[in-house]
This record gives structure tokens, C-alpha cells and sequence, in this order.
């Protein structure tokens, strides 16, 4: 594709995305949960300015949903020779393109962000992969542009009098990103990130601490209102207990009054009785206060027992002798 003008091979795009067009404005992000949480809703920066870092890589590295993050800081790193690195990163095609700087770069402009992120696949001012993606600043220039051969991304930078010959040379349009149009693409840092979850943790649990406590000493106050502002009327408990207690033992004294030790002698009595007469006693029955029983005994002694009147059955026995019923 040939370049749209030698003379200035850098068309300002200037046409923002959908989502811009409808919010009248550039898209700015707000703070996180996590901020919110760690109580640096305050501090946190919204308002971004452009920076170009001295030292920029780029490249990609497949993507695997859930290990995106892992496998861009791991790249970056190696390619950045240390940990502590700034990225950013889009997916498209089942690749994850990235860009990034060593976390020196930013020692004078820590809240920015680099224009030429956002034109990552996916991002604002992405157009296609046959486009070359300009941002100057400052003197200093940069490209970045996927090799026709190889597919692959290119990142260039260094000093415009030097890179933008060597640019112009290609043959491909030309777009030169433009700051206050485009969205701004925040970079991302592991450590941060790790210590902002940290002071997020220990501040939900401080808080939760504090909540608790409040609560307990809440119950605690308004147990002690209560157990000293309660009206006690001791004198009916003490008298129903008397009376539960006293009843007890009355039940208890009347259990232990037994009247087998009675009985069995009157029993005894009555053998003794029928015995010498040739009688039998056959039942001898208790019901509560009341007591019956019954024998067999010769027609001739069916007057009385012991000087006791009996109750004679009418219809005598098969051997003949008489039943007789007494009770008491």
C-alpha cells in the first residue's frame, strides 16, 4: 500500500471510537473495588497524560483464558531482563498482544500512559494490521507495525530526525495517534497490583475487627441496662418453689408408705382361717383403698370368716363347696 503523503506521512485520524462519540468524551476509569476497599478512592488518578517511555518492547504470546496476565508479565520480563516491568495488553485472534517498559522508565511520570497502546488490536485506534501506528512526542518517535511476512509486531523508537526516514520508506499507510482522542490504555504492574490486594486485605480485616468489637460491646452495654434496670419479683418464685418443693415431699413420704407388709399378713390370717375349715382362698385383689376377696369353703361354714360376714354365690362349685366373697 502506497503512502498517502511523502511530504507529511502522518494523517490525523481524529475519529474516535463509538463508545467516545456517544459519551462526548474520552472513556476515563474510575477506581477499582480494590481501590475502594484499600481507601485510595481519593488518590486514585483518572485524568492520565500521554508519555512515551525511552525503552518500549512488544510482542505476543498465545492466549490461554485465565493465564493471559501470567503469561504477558513472564514475557515481558524476560524481555525487559527484570520483574519489575509495566504492561498492557489486548487479545485478539487467539493471540495476546503486549507492550512493555521497565517500571524505571516511569521515575518522572508515574500516572501515564503511552499512546501507542491504543492501537493494539482490539483498542480504540486499532484499524488493521497493514497500517503503521506513529506517535511522536517530544522529539522522540515511535511505530508499531506487523511485519507482511512474518505476522509479526514491530516496535520502533528513537529519535524522530532518524526513525521517520527509515518509516517513510515502507510501503503501507500511514496513522498518526492522537492523544486527546484516543482511550487511554492503563499499564499494569504485578507488584502494585499485589500490594494494593494487600492493603485492601488488611483494611477489610481491620474494619471487620472494629465491627465486631462494636457489636460486642454493643450486647455487652445493653445487657448490663437490662440485668440492672429488670424488676425482680423474687417473693412469687420463692413461694411456688416452696410449694413445688413441699408437694415433692409429700409424694415422696407417700411412695415410701407402702401397705404390702399389711396385706400379705392379712392374707396369712385368712389361710389361717380357712385352713382348719378346708377352704381355699382363690382371689385376694387391692384396688387402691378397697379390698375384696374370695374363697372356697364347705356348705356348713359359709356364715362368716373370722367373725366377718361373707357374701355367698348362689350357684355352688363343681366339688360342691361354696364360694364366698368378703370385703373391706
Amino acid at each position: 500500500m502506497a503512502i498517502t503523503d511523502k511530504k507529511s506521512p502522518f494523517s490525523d485520524k481524529g475519529k474516535p471510537s463509538d463508545t467516545l462519540k456517544q459519551t462526548g468524551g474520552i472513556a476515563r476509569r474510575g477506581p477499582g473495588v480494590a481501590e475502594k476497599l484499600a481507601g485510595e478512592a481519593q488518590a486514585f488518578k483518572s485524568n492520565l497524560h500521554p508519555y512515551l517511555p525511552q525503552e518500549l518492547i512488544g510482542g505476543a504470546v498465545p492466549y490461554i483464558a485465565g493465564t493471559e496476565e501470567e503469561a504477558v508479565w513472564n514475557a515481558a520480563s524476560q524481555a525487559c531482563g527484570t520483574e519489575k516491568v509495566h504492561y498492557v495488553y489486548s487479545i485478539d485472534e487467539g493471540r495476546c498482544w503486549f507492550l512493555a517498559t521497565p517500571s524505571s522508565s516511569f521515575a518522572s511520570d508515574p500516572d501515564s500512559w503511552c499512546p501507542l497502546a491504543s492501537a493494539l488490536p482490539g483498542n480504540s485506534e486499532f484499524w488493521d494490521k497493514e497500517t503503521v501506528y506513529l506517535y511522536e512526542q517530544e522529539g522522540i518517535a515511535s511505530a508499531l507495525r506487523w511485519d507482511p511476512d512474518t505476522a509479526r509486531m514491530q516496535v520502533f523508537i528513537g529519535a524522530a530526525r532518524t526513525l521517520l526516514p527509515r518509516i517513510q520508506s515502507m510501503d503501507a499507510n500511514f496513522v498518526t495517534i492522537n492523544p486527546d482522542m484516543a482511550e487511554p490504555v492503563r499499564w499494569k504492574n504485578r507488584a502494585l497490583n499485589t500490594e494494593l490486594l494487600s492493603r485492601a486485605t488488611a483494611r477489610m480485616l481491620l474494619l471487620v475487627g472494629i465491627g465486631a468489637n462494636l457489636l460486642i460491646f454493643a450486647f455487652l452495654v445493653f445487657q448490663f441496662i437490662f440485668t440492672n434496670t429488670m424488676r425482680r419479683d423474687l417473693e412469687t418464685v420463692k413461694r411456688q418453689t416452696d410449694e413445688a418443693a413441699s408437694q415433692l415431699t409429700l409424694q415422696a413420704y407417700n411412695a415410701l408408705q407402702s401397705d404390702t407388709i399389711r396385706h400379705m399378713v392379712r392374707v396369712q390370717e385368712l389361710l389361717d382361717q380357712l385352713m382348719p375349715l378346708g377352704g381355699t382362698l382363690v382371689k385376694y385383689e387391692v384396688n387402691g383403698s378397697e379390698l375384696k376377696w374370695e374363697a372356697l369353703v364347705p356348705q356348713a361354714y359359709t356364715n362368716s370368716i373370722g367373725g366377718v360376714p361373707v357374701e355367698v354365690v348362689p350357684q355352688p362349685e363343681k366339688d360342691g363347696r361354696a364360694r364366698i366373697r368378703g370385703k373391706k
